[in-house]
């Protein structure tokens, strides 16, 4: 009869104080688009790459290289 009760009020607090920290508050941000840099593979948001004849760009410098490898 305690583990019943025990197991009542481990259920009673993760329900009470668990619920909370899943839940999604409705002032987070909208994802972000993200793309790959053409040269190196990066990662990055998509208002930050630099656009260039081979894709977007993590940087010019890697635009600069990829550009005249590749023509």
């Amino acid at each position: 009869m305690k583990y019943l009760l025990l197991l009542l009020g481990l259920a009673w607090l993760f329900n009470k104080f668990g619920a909370r920290k899943r839940t999604v508050t409705r002032d987070a941000p909208p994802p972000q688009a993200v793309v790959a840099c053409a040269h190196c593979g990066l990662h990055l948001p998509a208002d930050e790459a630099l656009p260039g004849r081979g894709g977007p760009f993590c940087c010019a410098a890697h635009r600069n290289i990829h550009e005249a490898m590749h023509g």
